[in-house]
């Protein structure tokens, strides 16, 4: 898996921090755990600067805990998580080779990461893994599809300074080309202990969820 480390890491926590995108993490955390209930373990595959992770554990309601392969960003986890006075059980590891037991959470979260693995079926069977029975993970990601007038649009929401805008466009295309397309994310979760996937595609977004079944539940006759 790719990684950053040093002052690249922290000029992407300076560039993932501002106070849109600070707000934009909020408004996530809280839709991704509508519903989920009180006590629900969560985890941020390839968190980077742990912003999320962050806002899940500012709601007070779930033990969150993050896993990334950069050091940097794993002490970039902790620092902000004491800054904000939160906990967020963060440590080192691969998302193809998780330090975690079977069944350990309920929700699991990766953004923005997932094109950089390098053993991206191996990374999906071990979400499955380590997702509880009726567990779901949602892979949040940039779209192969996405035009260059969506990027464009995604650049401009962050609000961001003329030369980081600049950096940041340059980037996402680069990026993009690396980047699944719906139909060769299906193939890959349909390959995967999964067995498939629910995804939507809009401007420079993919988002996939995946839904671990319960082997307990008595199939409907």
């Amino acid at each position: 898996m790719m990684t950053m480390e040093g002052p690249i890491a922290r000029w992407y926590t300076r560039l993932r921090g501002t106070g849109p995108q600070r707000e934009a993490y909020r408004k996530q955390a809280a839709a991704l755990t509508d519903g989920l209930a009180d006590g629900a373990a969560v985890l941020e595959l390839a968190p980077g600067p742990g912003f999320l992770a962050i806002e899940i554990a500012r709601l007070g309601r779930y033990p969150v805990s993050a896993l990334d392969i950069s050091r940097t960003f794993v002490d970039i986890v902790a620092e902000q998580a004491a800054a904000a006075d939160v906990r967020v059980d963060v440590r080192h590891g691969d998302a193809a080779e998780m330090p975690f037991p079977a069944d350990s959470f309920d929700l699991i979260v990766c953004q923005a990461a997932f094109k950089n693995f390098t053993r991206p079926g191996k990374a999906l069977d071990e979400i499955h893994r380590v997702l509880r029975p009726d567990g779901t993970a949602v892979i949040e990601d940039m779209n192969h599809l996405a035009t260059a007038t969506d990027i464009d649009r995604e650049v401009a929401s962050m609000r961001l300074n003329r030369i980081n805008g600049a950096m940041t466009r340059r980037t996402l295309h680069g990026l993009r080309r690396r980047a699944y397309s719906p139909d060769r994310f299906e193939e890959l979760a349909t390959d995967s202990a999964f067995g498939g996937a629910t995804i939507r595609a809009e401007g420079i977004s993919l988002e996939v969820v995946l839904r671990k079944a319960d082997a307990g539940r008595s199939l409907p006759a």
